[in-house]
This record gives structure tokens, C-alpha cells and sequence, in this order.
């Protein structure tokens, strides 16, 4: 890929980090990459965990947990009726009817993963993700939703994982970024309610969503996941790279309108390799 300045990249007036990556290696880093707050970007890391959990044949992705007739995957798929950030008493909706999308979920799972394991969640995700991907920046402390910090660096070699998977097998790499419940309507953070608001486990399907954070030209394909603080990771496995943005303002009008120019230029020139 061509190493010259993504010039779109120059919307951004505040300190960040670009990365693109194909199977074999980093394409492109520009930017300071330092450790940044992944926030919800935090999400796919957990999910990989509990993936990692459901090899090993500590979990099962069927097994019940959380509300009554939920099970880790409704909690993976955003789909078990919690709400965004509400008690876990308090719920929205029965398991499988509304995709409604949930750190409180991803809280539960995480304890989930944690009694499954016998592990504490950061212990069982340092040994499980962090050390064999050899991820050195990667803190797994916090909140399971969004209480991880990182470096683009460090969300390359995620991605590159989800590109070629060594923690999980092929068909259940696959299965985690295909559809879960198909046909939901939902709300997606920042954009707005999506007719088919597609998810795998853990990471989103990017379909024929819109507006969306990803470019137009995106394939449909595509997965990943942003996060509140201005973080962004995306895989599409049909072209084979991925990208991440990480940078020191939060979510807002910036992101929005940089994002997609700044994803459709790095499908350009991943295009005309």
C-alpha cells in the first residue's frame, strides 16, 4: 500500500493514530500511536476471550446466562434485553426480540466467562489473548464494555488474527462474524435506528447499513466495532486488511463526517495494490 499521508486523516486536529494491515503485516501507521481508551472498542477483545473459552470447552455459546431463556450468545449479539446502561433488573426486552446494544450485557458476560473459566476475566484474557498474541500494550483491566486501553499497533494484530485465526477454529471464527438472529431492528450508537441491524458475537456486521461508520464502498462484509472515545477497528475479509483509529478526542460531529472518507481512501488505495 502506498505509504504516502492519508490526507483525509488531516480532518482530525487533535492527536491520532491510522493503521492498516493485511495478513502478513502493518501496510500503513501514521499518526503518534500511543496507548489510547479502546472504550467500546473494548468489546471485540472480551468477545475473543469468550471464543477462546467456547474452544477449550469451558462455555458454550448456548449455555444459559444472564435473564431468565438468555444465553452467551444473545449476551455476544446484544440481543439478551438489557439496555445500554441500565440495571440488570431492569429489562427491556425478552431474550431475542430486540437487538438493543449493551455494555451491561457485555458486563454480565464477562463475569459469565469468569465463573465458566475459573478465572478472573483480565487473568483468563491475559493468558487466553494478550500473551499468545504477544499484544504489549494491550490492558485488559476494567470494564469489560469499555475499560480497555491499547495502541493501533495493538489492534492490527487483532485484526490480523481475525484475518488468519490461530485462537479459535476457522468455523467458529467464521460463525462470529455471521448474522445472530437475522432480521432485527435496532438502534446503532450515533447513527440511528438500522431496519436490520446485523450483529455477530461480539463485533458488528457492516450489510448494506446506513449511515454508517465504515465508507460506502465498504463491503458488506466488513466487521468490527467503534468505541465512545473516538476509536475505531474494522476487518473485511474480503479484500483481506483491516484498520484502526485511535485519538484523544471523544465521539462526535468529527468522527462522523471524517470517518467514512478517511475508510473509502484506505479501500482505495487497498484496490489499486
Amino acid at each position: 500500500m502506498d505509504d504516502s499521508r492519508l490526507t483525509p486523516l488531516d480532518a482530525f486536529d487533535f492527536g491520532c493514530a491510522i493503521g492498516v494491515t493485511d495478513v502478513a503485516g502493518d501496510l500503513l501507521l501514521q499518526g503518534e500511536d500511543v496507548e489510547r481508551a479502546l472504550m467500546s472498542v473494548s468489546k471485540p477483545v472480551t468477545a475473543l476471550g469468550a471464543l477462546v473459552a467456547v474452544r477449550r470447552g469451558l462455555l458454550d455459546l448456548d449455555e444459559p446466562a444472564g435473564p431468565e431463556g438468555a444465553t452467551v450468545r444473545h449476551l455476544l449479539a446484544h440481543t439478551a434485553g438489557y439496555g445500554f446502561d441500565t440495571p440488570r433488573e431492569k429489562l427491556l426486552a425478552g431474550p431475542g426480540e430486540r437487538r438493543i446494544y449493551s455494555n451491561t450485557g457485555f458486563e454480565v458476560l464477562g463475569e459469565h466467562v469468569a465463573e465458566a473459566t475459573g478465572y478472573d476475566l483480565p487473568d483468563w484474557l491475559e493468558e487466553t489473548v494478550v500473551t499468545p498474541l504477544g499484544l504489549r500494550s494491550l490492558d485488559v483491566q476494567g470494564s469489560p464494555a469499555s475499560g480497555y486501553r491499547g495502541t493501533v499497533s495493538d489492534l492490527l494484530v487483532l485484526a490480523r488474527e481475525h484475518l488468519a485465526p490461530t485462537l479459535v477454529p476457522g468455523e467458529l471464527a467464521r460463525e462470529a462474524r455471521s448474522v445472530q438472529f437475522p432480521g432485527l431492528a435496532g438502534i446503532l450508537p450515533g447513527y440511528g435506528r438500522q431496519a436490520h441491524n446485523d450483529w455477530g458475537l461480539g463485533v458488528e456486521l457492516r450489510d448494506h447499513k446506513d449511515p454508517h461508520w465504515t465508507a460506502p464502498n465498504s463491503a458488506p462484509e466488513t466487521f468490527g466495532h467503534f468505541g465512545q472515545s473516538g476509536s475505531f477497528w474494522w476487518v473485511d475479509p474480503t479484500r483481506g486488511i483491516a484498520a484502526a483509529f485511535l485519538g484523544d478526542e471523544p465521539f462526535g460531529p468529527v468522527h462522523v463526517q471524517g470517518w467514512p472518507p478517511l475508510t473509502a481512501e484506505i479501500l482505495r488505495r487497498a484496490d489499486a495494490r
